[in-house]
């Protein structure tokens, strides 16, 4: 079968877990895949770049943005040309971004299926690109297959009325290599991703004002976000950083190596990429028990589910700390949930009548 693995988005997760998506459905017996990237992607720009058929110009502006939603209509024969020289059989949507409008209705045109990897049923509190969501549902309205990564996703899709649904799951994510956990005296504890409200920095903030300035670790908030009253009262905490910017997928194999553990104290969740990249990595993970991520977590020695309050957050980063400072090693992921696996899966679930 040929496949057309697509994201038109330039930074985060979606060009990354697109690439990966698409190496991983090639290595399958018979499949013939094509990728297709936004042209400014981080990953086309990283030292080991994915092979990438169709570099699409997208934006890297608001201005740009709405520049590049006038000119679809007048592109609209460069992208079936695109379509056209490479034939798939199915094209799927890595994860939805804004210009895929454009994509849609040259599939359309040319009577390919497509398919859409579902991240996020519902747009979280605090995201500015709540908007998207509309743009989501068209993309759905017309797709032959519809692909989740938790159970969590799947109810949310269904209670919407979508139908013909494959669940998988979220692999873990490899960025590079990163050396194993060091035993410290302080261990090294990271959060990093979104600086949104519901990814719960005010508990975390509430729960080091109940382990109390004398805790046994440092603590480095790294992502990007507005500032908040959070964000103010941990930049304020002893051990504590805050680094409030963009990190590129550069820099995330340094982060991985720095860090001991990975704490996700979510308020709401999907599942998470920031977890994928943990397991990878072979590092810690101290996740509160929200949306999808029990799912994802389970079966797994060195990840640790808490209640999203202040106390439980508080009681597994002490029970974290001592596990670190005892030196508490991660045993490797196991091969269950890989990346082949799971485009073996998601080959047998867009290739079945019975979903």
């Amino acid at each position: 079968m040929r496949l057309l693995l697509w994201h038109w988005g330039r930074r985060g997760a979606g060009p990354l877990f697109t690439a990966r998506l698409a190496s991983a459905l090639a290595e399958q017996p018979g499949q013939h895949v094509a990728l297709s990237l936004a042209a400014g992607a981080d990953i086309l720009r990283g030292p080991a770049p994915p092979p990438c058929a169709w570099a699409e110009p997208t934006y890297e502006s608001a201005l740009g943005y709405m520049a590049q939603r006038a000119l679809s209509p007048l592109l609209r024969a460069r992208t079936i040309g695109y379509l056209r020289a490479l034939s798939p059989d199915l094209a799927i949507c890595g994860m939805p971004a804004l210009l895929d409008s454009r994509m849609r209705a040259g599939l359309v045109a040319l009577r390919i299926p497509y398919a859409v990897v579902v991240h996020d049923a519902a747009a979280h509190p605090g995201d500015s690109l709540s908007f998207r969501m509309v743009a989501q549902q068209t993309l759905l309205r017309g797709a032959r297959h519809v692909i989740c990564l938790s159970g969590h996703v799947e109810s949310a899709l269904r209670g919407q009325g979508v139908e013909r649904i494959v669940t998988l799951w979220h692999p873990p994510v490899e960025v590079g290599p990163v050396p194993p956990i060091t035993k410290r005296v302080r261990p090294h504890m990271l959060y990093f991703g979104r600086l949104l409200p519901y990814k719960g920095l005010d508990l975390l903030a509430d729960s080091l004002d109940l382990l109390g300035p004398a805790r046994n670790f440092d603590l480095r908030i790294c992502g990007e976000g507005p500032e908040s009253p959070a964000l103010s009262r941990l930049r304020r905490m002893p051990g504590v950083t805050v680094e409030n910017r963009w990190f590129d997928d550069a820099e995330l194999p340094g982060l991985l190596a720095w860090a001991d553990a990975l704490v996700l104290p979510y308020r709401e969740a999907s599942q998470s990429g920031v977890a994928a990249l943990a397991i990878a990595a072979g590092r810690h993970v101290l996740a509160t028990a929200v949306g999808g991520l029990p799912e994802q977590l389970a079966g797994l020695d060195h990840a640790h589910l808490c209640a999203p309050e202040p106390g439980a957050i508080a009681a597994g980063l002490r029970g974290l700390t001592a596990r670190l400072a005892a030196g508490g090693d991660v045993a490797a992921a196991g091969d269950a949930r890989s990346w082949p696996v799971m485009a073996a899966a998601l080959l047998r679930g867009v290739q079945s009548d019975k979903i």
